[in-house]
């Protein structure tokens, strides 16, 4: 039986992950370890938290002692690290944050895993890693394409990136890393663009769009990520980088439209903000790299994505509400407030 340790478990992508793997491999046994910070949710996981193949910790991916701990008492395989600080606004505000969890916890994470021998390492990245493209243009981020980072988020996420491979360099340590493009489906915490769009659209409350809303990003359905994810540590030799793209290039505002038009409200409910600074125009993945290799592709098109989603939204008041009332109203009021 493999014997995965996953981080940052509870938090949107990490969530879904866990449960495609319990749901679908049984041959998997998965240590969660999540810290619950506001974006880390246990209703993620409800109906799995007793499952036979799934323990729960809590705890901190920059706690050495408590990671190695893991490793030994259930003979850890393999890390899986989805732990992140990951809204761009955030790390805007709050810089230093994302320097410690996204940089000195894949720090305390690697050195567990060149120490405990631990056989694979797979680092969950992202395309923001990149930079950014121009609009217009044809062109779309390659495994091969220079990080250049814009962002206290990405520029985190890139120095972990170099950590991943320099310990892969220096002591042999066994990676992969996979850089995704703009995830969304249910469980994702109302900060990030779908979920807070159709909360406030469900509420009649303003949604708040940056600059003109012509920002363009490729969508990617999470489950079609985590079924990558799960190829990449099964099948890909180490060493390899995968981009994960949804085919799927749109602009917020598209997105918007299809929010607004599904749930029967009125463009006027739309209020263009101040943009927040350095704001990347436009990403793109490709990803016939991982297609090729692992035979892996996209299964969910964005159509059909996007009104499962909303689905989701509409049958699970009960979590959205239970969130919306913690720290992520506060965060909304302090970010949107006389913009």
């Amino acid at each position: 039986m493999r014997r995965v340790l996953v981080t940052g478990g509870a938090g949107f992508i990490g969530s879904n992950f866990v449960r495609m793997v319990l749901a679908e491999h049984v041959d998997c046994f998965i240590v969660n370890l999540d810290k619950l910070t506001y974006a880390g949710n246990l209703e993620n996981l409800a109906e799995f938290l007793n499952h036979p193949n799934h323990k729960f910790v809590k705890g901190d991916i920059c706690d050495g002692i408590l990671v190695e701990k893991i490793i030994d008492e259930y003979k850890i395989d393999a890390i899986i690290n989805f732990a992140a600080e990951s809204h761009v606004d955030r790390s805007i505000t709050e810089p230093k944050v994302f320097i410690e969890t996204n940089i000195t916890g894949t720090l305390t994470l690697l050195e567990a895993a060149r120490d405990k021998k631990v056989a694979r390492f797979v680092q969950i990245s992202t395309d923001e890693v990149y930079g950014a493209l121009a609009l217009g243009q044809d062109a779309k981020f390659t495994e091969q394409t220079p990080p250049s980072p814009n962002s206290p988020y990405s520029a985190s996420k890139a120095a972990a990136d170099h950590l991943v491979k320099a310990f892969g360099h220096t002591w042999a340590v066994k990676y992969n890393i996979t850089r995704s493009s703009n995830n969304y489906g249910p469980y994702q915490f109302p900060e990030k663009l779908m979920p807070l769009m159709i909360n406030n659209a469900l509420n009649d409350k303003e949604l708040p769009v940056y600059g003109d809303g012509l920002y363009v990003r490729d969508w990617l359905y999470v489950y079609d990520h985590c079924t990558a994810v799960w190829k990449v540590l099964t099948e890909a030799p180490p060493g390899e980088v995968y981009n994960i793209g949804g085919c799927n290039e749109k602009t917020n505002l598209e997105v918007i439209d299809v929010i607004l038009n599904r749930l029967g409200k009125p463009k006027s409910l739309i209020k263009h903000v101040t943009d927040r600074p350095g704001h990347d125009r436009r990403y793109a993945i490709d990803a016939g790299k991982i297609i090729k290799d692992l035979d892996w592709r996209p299964s969910v098109r964005f159509e059909e994505g996007i009104n499962k989603t909303i689905d989701w939204y509409l049958q699970n008041h009960k979590w959205l509400s239970n969130v919306v009332s913690g720290d992520y109203q506060k965060y909304y009021e302090q970010m949107y407030k006389n913009r």
